[in-house]
């Protein structure tokens, strides 16, 4: 499964550390999850979802 939070963080002009402010977290972890190096917690992807406007299924990569 390929998440989309990159392309979603590129799209609307962001840094990873403004999106990692969003979800409270550090920036560099917020760097493993675009990598894939550590899994995207729900609460996560619910939060991106919900700033990004778009669905948890989108965000993880299940819709279009």
């Amino acid at each position: 499964m390929k998440l989309r939070i990159k392309d979603l963080r590129e799209d609307n002009d962001l840094t990873q550390k403004q999106v990692a402010a969003v979800l409270m977290c550090d920036q560099s972890l917020y760097s493993k999850y675009e990598r894939g190096e550590r899994a995207l917690p729900l609460e996560y992807a619910v939060k991106l979802a919900e700033f990004y406007g778009k669905s948890v299924d989108y965000i993880v990569g299940l819709t279009d």
